[in-house]
């Protein structure tokens, strides 16, 4: 009974901490610091230039992407997001097997808040949203795992190509996990990837219908014709669609 009793006391604990910071990341009165941590995921000496040369600046297009689209909502906070980047990592997150059950998800959930505490729990300055960066070189990965985003402990990991010509690309996968983390949800097919309609349209009330100029930030494709889509290659071409925006506690009054 006394071991029963401290599990549901540490699953109140996790459920309370849950709530708050679900709570405190969708208030949007202040901005949410979002630190990037890089990680070269091979030993490419393409990779480890690639991740040596990172610094700050390379992930200000997500803050003028946020602080556009809040412009567009007339959020309260001008800045919604503040992103910084961290020291590279030499570990690896624990990875998410794709045919894992819900106990396996679980306790795999489990072990990577505890290995993100473990990795970056000594970073004195505010961090609302952990986002762990897995940068490949093209030539010996050319497809990657899906990147991830959790509500629970606000992480994500997203794995990335370490080439500048894909950065458009990697920053579009950065701020669709980070709003996965703030309660967002996909807006494609699981089956095909093609964008809902009418959420995952970045204009659902375009005529003609298409080609869509734009595309919704979480479904990442912009609609070209019937059955035809484009993978979205910057944060230029992204907005955040109205049901988004009511799944993170966004105004619903967008110019």
């Amino acid at each position: 009974m006394l071991r029963v009793a401290i599990l549901l006391g540490v699953l109140l604990l996790v459920a309370a901490t849950t709530y708050q910071q679900r709570y405190l990341s969708t208030r949007w009165r202040d901005p949410l610091f979002v630190a990037i941590y890089p990680i070269a995921a091979d030993d490419s000496p393409l990779t480890r230039a690639y991740v040596a040369a990172l610094d700050a600046e390379r992930f200000e297009p997500i803050d003028r992407f946020f602080a556009r689209e809040a412009a567009r909502y007339h959020l309260y906070a001008s800045e919604p997001v503040r992103t910084r980047l961290r020291s590279e990592l030499a570990a690896k997150p624990p990875q998410h097997a794709a045919d894992a059950g819900m106990l396996a998800t679980a306790l795999w959930s489990l072990r990577l808040r505890y290995w993100a505490w473990r990795v970056s729990g000594h970073v004195r300055e505010p961090e609302d949203i952990r986002i762990f960066v897995l940068y490949h070189d093209p030539a010996l990965s050319p497809t990657v795992p899906h990147s991830l985003g959790l509500t629970k402990g606000l992480i994500g990991v997203v794995y990335a190509f370490a080439v500048p010509e894909m950065n458009g690309e990697n920053d579009v996968v950065i701020a669709h996990e980070l709003l996965h983390t703030v309660g967002a949800s996909d807006k494609y097919d699981i089956l095909d990837d093609a964008p809902r309609f009418p959420e995952g349209y970045g204009d659902p009330a375009q005529k003609p219908l298409f080609p869509q100029q734009t595309a919704e930030l979480m479904a990442g494709r912009r609609m070209l014709a019937p059955g035809k889509w484009q993978q979205a290659a910057s944060l230029d071409e992204v907005v955040i669609g109205a049901v988004t925006a009511l799944e993170i506690r966004w105004p619903q009054h967008a110019r």
